[in-house]
């Protein structure tokens, strides 16, 4: 038998992701509460609904999470980490406050919270936070005691996300026909968001030109293609690029585009790409459109070679990792001294997330941070 983890003072753990529909009938009510407050006509949201019907209607994002919360309870119970682990979703069942009235009536008053987003920014902690407080005080409001919650510090550096990534790139490399792959190109891409929220993504200390939803995504990116270059031999020149961009065409969001990215690459006389998906945990609707449909169609155009390297996903380092996370901070905050493991020149990111970190538009409770109304 294992010897037992400490993890006190938590007494369970929440993964709480985004979710997506599991068949046609979902879309549209999907879309509808992803938008909610927008205004949108549900005559544009089934236009919007068309990447997923393509896929039968089908987000894969929730059987990943099932995959992940697997790996996940097996890695704990392989190395004495007792703590179970529950599961909801911001925008579709399971359901984040019907997650949590479960953990309350089982008893679980501290929890440690892993969101399905590695990096800093408004929509991947800040918003996650503001969901978890609406949760908390809809609980409240049924006259429950809601939990203390608290959000596992940001993983895009640790080495149980990266590895499986560098590992990623490159198989995709040796996929490649021989007389392409050592010019290859590498685009590392992730989530484009609007300027002004990357802008001021991150602790205050770090507001500025991409603040540090760009600054942490560089740092990856250099760490991987320095480990890239080690595994195969080869210095492949590399970009950060973007994806998944929506919202009204004169807000300035960034970029560039993966697609014009490929025109530019092709254009400067790149023989192949890699796109390597290094914002995203696993290979959800964006990916899958975006990425493998979409931008591979791009490709095909241009006449240029591309490979598409794999997300994390359930990788079992993955699953250790955040393992490494839970004991972490469960030593924090009995004030016991951690070692933080992270990869890169950025260092471990707080464990708690400071005033005016990733600010919304209008101020929001939000929970799991330095200005908590459940601390």
């Amino acid at each position: 038998m294992p010897d037992v983890l400490d993890v006190s003072p938590y007494d369970a753990m929440l993964l709480l992701s985004f979710g997506g529909p599991e068949g046609p009938d979902d879309v549209v009510p999907f879309l509808e509460n992803v938008t909610r407050g927008r205004g949108i006509p549900k005559e544009r949201l089934k236009e919007v609904g068309q990447h997923y019907f393509l896929f039968g209607g089908v987000s894969p994002i929730n059987d990943q999470n099932r995959a992940l919360l697997e790996a996940l309870r097996k890695d704990f119970a392989e190395h004495g980490l007792d703590l179970p682990v529950y599961w909801g979703n911001r925008n579709w069942a399971p359901y984040l406050t019907d997650t949590l009235r479960d953990m309350v009536r089982d008893g679980r008053r501290r929890v440690l919270v892993l969101a399905t987003s590695a990096y800093a920014s408004y929509s991947g902690c800040r918003q996650y936070r503001e969901n978890l407080a609406d949760a908390l005080a809809a609980l409240e409001s049924e006259g429950l005691e809601p939990p203390r919650v608290d959000k596992l510090r940001h993983y895009f550096n640790h080495p149980g996300f990266v590895e499986p990534m560098v590992d990623g790139v490159v198989r995709s490399l040796a996929e490649l026909p021989d007389e392409v792959r050592d010019g290859a190109h590498i685009a590392f891409s992730t989530h484009s968001i609007p300027t002004s929220a990357a802008d001021t993504s991150g602790p205050v200390e770090a507001h500025g030109d991409g603040g540090a939803y760009v600054r942490q995504h560089l740092d990856v990116a250099q760490v991987i293609a320095d480990a890239v270059r080690e595994r195969t031999g080869v210095d492949h020149p590399w970009q950060l690029v973007y994806q998944s961009r929506s919202g009204a065409p004169h807000i300035p969001w960034l970029e560039p585009d993966i697609c014009d990215h490929l025109e530019e690459r092709r254009a400067a006389g790149a023989p192949a790409v890699v796109m390597a998906p290094i914002g995203f945990v696993s290979d959800h609707m964006e990916v899958l459109y975006d990425l493998d449909t979409e931008a591979t169609a791009k490709a095909g155009e241009l006449g240029l070679p591309v490979r598409r390297s794999a997300t994390v996903g359930a990788d079992p380092r993955f699953a250790a990792a955040v393992r490494d996370l839970v004991v972490e901070r469960a030593a924090d905050e009995r004030g016991e001294e951690a070692a933080p493991c992270a990869l890169g020149a950025l260092g471990a990111s707080h464990n708690l997330c400071p005033v005016g970190c990733c600010p919304a538009r209008a101020p929001r409770p939000a929970a799991a941070g330095a200005d908590s109304p459940y601390a």
